[in-house]
């Protein structure tokens, strides 16, 4: 049985910080049913594809789910989801700051429906502060929480990252307390409001250069690049037939003695253990251009695939650069069946990232993120007992949709 079998989710949420919350819980079992404005959607679904298809970015990040539309600016479809809310545990919303105010769907007004409902609400700086009303998307997050302060070349300008930790970091946090809030009320029966920031949830990332920070006194950590002291940093590999050569690195640690001397044997090279100008940890710090050049002659001699399984047997930390390309023609991942083949309405088949963790005893396999509407009248049958005429009256007046019958 899934882990949250018996969960049930009603899900505001837009682009990507409130949906990879939503979507995970719907990889553990949960039964997460996406609201959306008939004819409109997650604006998500449009991003990068237009709105005659669902994008692959909607695709990635809302697989799992059920879509009902309900038009929310009319006073009949916020009485339609009012009815709807005592079926639920969890009510999730990421919307900008007042919406939800203006909608009329705050704690009070649906705690006073539904007493025990787990009331979850993303915001990009809380509900609080000086803050409080200012628009987040993933980079601004991450600027304000010091992630762009610590990326970067050493004497260069602040960098964004390239992973969204800001909107999908989020995002898997809030998962976690409505997990946890979820367990706390099968024990007390009752339900709570959740707020988390995504300014405050990206610290939790920074932990290590803040604790530079504390450690070297009241100054910012400094951006340091991709090296490190000594030998640990990014290194150019043979290029791979066909390669322009953008993705050819090998990135190694070596941050101790040992790993030093387990480096060295692994590259058969002896001599460099002895060599007085490596000799030690200030020495290899000292010579550290010497130090480079000798380890960039070696990963020049064998592609990044090469030196990653030389140095990996050996036991030396190290990766290839793995392209996004890569990550999906990945003899590793495909034996630990990491990447997901699904059947997607519009797009056919399609291969997805999946779902890291894996558990021994909760298995949900992967389906195709919802088409718009495509669960309206199924959902609004289950938990209302609403078809038939009653569903056609809705729909043509507007307060719902429905796909093809759906």
């Amino acid at each position: 049985m899934p882990a949250l079998d018996g969960l049930r989710v009603l899900d505001m949420t837009q682009y990507e910080a409130g949906t990879s919350c939503t979507q995970a819980l719907a990889w553990h079992g949960a039964d997460v049913v996406k609201i959306e404005q008939p004819g409109v959607g997650d604006p998500g679904r449009g991003v990068g594809s237009g709105d005659a298809i669902d994008s692959h970015y909607f695709i990635n990040w809302n697989a799992n789910k059920r879509s009902v539309t309900i038009n929310l600016r009319d006073e009949r479809g916020r009485a339609l989801l009012f009815e709807m809310l005592p079926h639920y545990d969890v009510f999730v919303e990421n919307y900008g700051p007042g919406v939800m105010e203006k909608l009329g769907l705050t704690y009070e007004a649906l705690k006073e429906v539904h007493p025990s409902i787990i009331y979850a609400r993303l915001k990009g700086f809380g509900l609080s502060g000086p803050f409080a009303n200012f628009k987040s998307f993933d980079p601004v997050a991450q600027n304000a929480a010091g992630a762009f302060s610590v990326t970067g070349e050493e004497g260069g300008p602040p960098m964004r990252p390239g992973a969204c930790v800001g909107d999908s970091g989020t995002g898997m946090q809030l998962a976690f307390a409505i997990t946890s809030a979820y367990v706390q009320k099968l024990r007390t029966g009752e339900g709570q409001h959740i707020e988390i920031s995504m300014q405050e949830a990206m610290t939790y990332y920074v932990r290590t250069p803040v604790a530079g920070t504390q450690s070297w006194g009241d100054v910012a950590a400094e951006r340091r690049g991709n090296g490190w002291n000594g030998p640990t940093d990014l290194y150019p590999c043979k290029p791979l037939p066909d390669s322009n050569g953008a993705d050819d690195y090998l990135y190694i640690i070596a941050l101790t003695t040992r790993m030093w001397d387990t480096f060295c044997a692994a590259m058969d090279r002896p001599d460099m253990v002895v060599d007085p100008r490596f000799a030690d940890e200030q020495a290899r710090i000292d010579n550290n251009d010497a130090l480079k050049a000798e380890i960039r002659a070696w990963t020049l001699q064998h592609t990044k695939w090469e030196a990653m399984q030389i140095l990996g047997e050996a036991g030396v930390p190290c990766s290839a650069t793995h392209s996004t390309y890569d990550l999906f023609h990945n003899p590793h991942f495909d034996e630990r069946e990491f990447i997901q083949d699904i059947d997607h309405p519009e797009w056919g088949p399609i291969r997805l990232l999946g779902w890291a963790p894996k558990m021994s005893k909760s298995n949900v396999p992967m389906t195709a993120a919802p088409l718009l509407a495509e669960h309206t009248r199924e959902v609004l049958c289950d938990d209302l007992g609403i078809e038939g005429e009653e569903f056609a009256r809705l729909e043509a007046e507007g307060i719902v949709s429905s796909r093809n019958g759906a």
